[in-house]
């Protein structure tokens, strides 16, 4: 590997999903000790910490329910600590994504997305921000946002609201946090592949694999790609920006 990201402690929350999972393995992959944070899926998170020691890299899992601000913040408090005072990279990843007509949603329904989704992104880079601008370098800030927060879906209203915040959110504080060296950005992904997706959502995946140009959905790796680019030296004058990964879908015409 080219070890883009040598030197570096890095975050990623929701590490026992899919996604995440394929971020943390990338930044490993490229040199970086990584913190797996994860809600639930602590033994999908332990399976990949395994896997990076397994490849001489270093890894820790911490489990904590994102939805509430002090665990947001005991998270980074842990991840600095183990990284020595150090937390270069933060992807905020955490993220749910159920579905509800909006005519019956509750503001209880609404409000267990959006906390999830924004809320924790807001607590969790506020928290490494502070870690960030006393240490050399400063650091950088990567929100996983989608393309749903500019092309809505039915049944996703509080989701596709929340992933719109997130996207804003990354361009206020890399206003906000530019001059202490931290560059904020969101990677906003298409469909991304999982297993058993094919044979619980047969419909969508043919309507996908039809209007997308590159012909395939995406996997976890092209979302950690993308995140590794945005952590890394190459992207030193990049901030406030919104990288699209989706194969192209969104350049497709809608008429």
């Amino acid at each position: 590997m080219s070890q883009l990201l040598e030197g570096q402690v890095a975050l990623v929350t929701g590490a026992g999903g899919g996604i995440g999972r394929g971020i943390a393995t990338r930044f490993a992959e490229e040199g970086a000790a990584v913190v797996l944070h994860c809600r639930t899926a602590v033994a999908a998170a332990d399976e990949t910490a395994r896997r990076i020691r397994g490849l001489g890299g270093r890894a820790l899992v911490v489990r904590a329910d994102l939805a509430d601000e002090d665990a947001c913040r005991r998270t980074v408090a842990e991840a600095a600590e183990w990284g020595g005072g150090r937390l270069t990279a933060l992807v905020n990843n955490a993220g749910v994504q159920p579905t509800q007509e909006l005519a019956g949603m509750t503001a209880a329904q609404w409000r267990a997305v959006v906390d999830t989704n924004l809320s924790s992104v807001f607590a969790c880079t506020q928290a490494a921000a502070e870690v960030m601008r006393g240490q050399d370098g400063g650091g950088s800030v990567t929100h996983i946002a989608s393309i749903e927060a500019t092309h809505p879906a039915p049944l996703h209203a509080h989701y596709c609201a929340a992933k719109a915040a997130v996207v804003m959110h990354a361009r206020s504080a890399a206003l906000e946090y530019g001059g202490s060296g931290i560059r904020v950005n969101t990677v906003s992904p298409g469909l991304i592949d999982r297993e058993g997706l094919a044979q619980a959502w047969p419909e969508g995946v043919r309507r996908w694999e039809r209007a997308v140009p590159t012909g395939r959905l995406g996997r976890p790796e092209d979302v950690g790609d993308a995140c590794v680019f945005l952590a890394s030296r190459l992207a030193s004058w990049v901030t406030g920006h919104d990288l699209v990964v989706d194969g192209g879908v969104s350049a497709r015409p809608t008429w």
